[in-house]
């Protein structure tokens, strides 16, 4: 896997940041946790899976937490 696909995901994990930031600001939480939108928010979720990819560059698999 090349640097330049390796920076994708974390380009993508570095707007998907600023994004939940911006969301966040708005509806005045500190936390994701404390919105009362937080189970099944889409951007939650498109940030998860930014976190995952970013830790994966990608590949398929699980994660052992």
């Amino acid at each position: 896997m090349s640097m330049k696909e390796t920076d994708i995901f974390e380009e993508r994990l570095d707007l998907m940041i600023v994004e939940i930031q911006k969301c966040q600001e708005e509806k005045t939480v500190e936390s994701c946790s404390k919105c009362e939108k937080y189970i099944g928010c889409e951007l939650r979720n498109k940030y998860i899976a930014a976190v995952y990819d970013s830790m994966s560059k990608g590949q398929t698999g699980g994660f052992e937490f």
